[in-house]
């Protein structure tokens, strides 16, 4: 059997993309078949577009880390899902396709409240902003937090589970000029332009000079140094990215003398038990407040299938606030 995916003609630009027929992959064990409604374009998909983040070894070569959808197959071995019911998941690749494998143990239960272009936007942001900020980063209420790019997916993400876990955490975010009230009006504490402001010396001014108990950053290099001088004694700075590059010049002892820590963290690599420990804490954490509507992604744009390339250029062009989502099936999904 085949199926309709968004295939790459080669490593480039949005142009290489292309609507294709592949075929249907089959469940092994542990694993279902998500007939997949909707997914969402993330940072990580341009740049393995681009051939620069290849799939994980044995995993679809296919884009797309999240899926939502409908479960219409059950490989063996897999209790406590049936076929038809709808779900929200993280995926290795393949979510940009009319079908998409999952494990059993990456499922999370779409909110009723939720459609499928919602439910699309949860798993790969929402966890990224969950791992990063609480488990690796150990964000606690009344400390003080930078999150760079305010506008993006894991940002929005990242703002609105620091609200809800930790509501009495101070939030720091920086954004382009014309994102800065945008960003405001979700009730950030505070917001720079980062063009017109450095970063680092508002961060002084914002904790009355004691500096950033955490930063979670996906610039890389360029912002390496800033961060560092932004956080305080014992702050942790957590690496998501490094869109500016790999490589910078650190102060090790500045770092030492400020008991200072930096994390790396790559979410799609990591192995299936792994993650589906990480989805467990956060169903526990975070779902009650989906499901309750307290929690709700921004949706920027949504766009067809067939137009995956134009949802790139869009997410290229940086303007979007909130996520980008792909459209699967074209009925059953709002």
């Amino acid at each position: 059997m085949v199926m309709k995916a968004v295939l790459v003609h080669k490593a480039g630009g949005p142009e290489q993309l292309y609507v294709g027929e592949v075929s249907r992959p089959v469940p092994g064990e542990g694993q279902v078949l998500i007939r997949v409604m909707a997914t969402s374009v993330n940072g990580a998909d341009l740049v393995q577009r681009a051939g620069r983040y290849p799939a994980p070894l044995g995993e679809s070569e296919i884009l797309g880390l999240e899926a939502a959808g409908v479960i219409a197959v059950l490989g063996p071995g897999v209790s406590g899902w049936q076929v038809g019911d709808a779900v929200m998941s993280l995926v290795a690749g393949g979510g940009y396709a009319e079908y998409a494998l999952a494990w059993a143990e990456h499922l999370l239960p779409k909110p009723e409240n939720f459609s499928f272009l919602e439910a699309a936007c949860i798993a790969e942001v929402y966890l990224t902003a969950y791992l990063n900020l609480f488990l690796l980063g150990e964000l606690r209420d009344g400390e003080c937090v930078l999150v760079h790019g305010g506008g993006g997916g894991v940002n929005t993400a990242a703002i609105q589970l620091c609200q809800e876990l930790v509501p009495d955490a101070r939030l720091m975010v920086t954004a382009s000029p014309k994102k800065v009230g945008r960003v405001r009006k979700l009730g950030v504490h505070h917001v720079v332009n980062y063009r017109e402001v450095e970063f680092a010396e508002a961060a002084k001014e914002f904790t009355q000079r004691r500096g950033l108990d955490l930063i979670l950053d996906h610039i890389g290099a360029d912002y390496l140094d800033a961060n560092m001088r932004a956080l305080g004694v014992g702050g942790r700075l957590v690496v998501i990215g490094i869109s500016s590059g790999p490589r910078a010049e650190l102060n090790m002892g500045r770092m030492m003398v400020k008991r200072q820590r930096i994390i790396g963290s790559v979410l799609r690599s990591r192995s299936v038990a792994e993650k589906a420990e990480l989805i467990a804490s956060f169903c526990a954490a975070v779902m009650p407040a989906l499901e309750a509507g307290r929690i709700v992604p921004r949706i920027h744009a949504v766009f067809p299938l067939e137009l995956a390339g134009e949802a790139h250029r869009a997410m290229a062009a940086g303007a979007h606030f909130g996520k980008l989502v792909l459209k699967v099936v074209s009925d059953h999904v709002e």
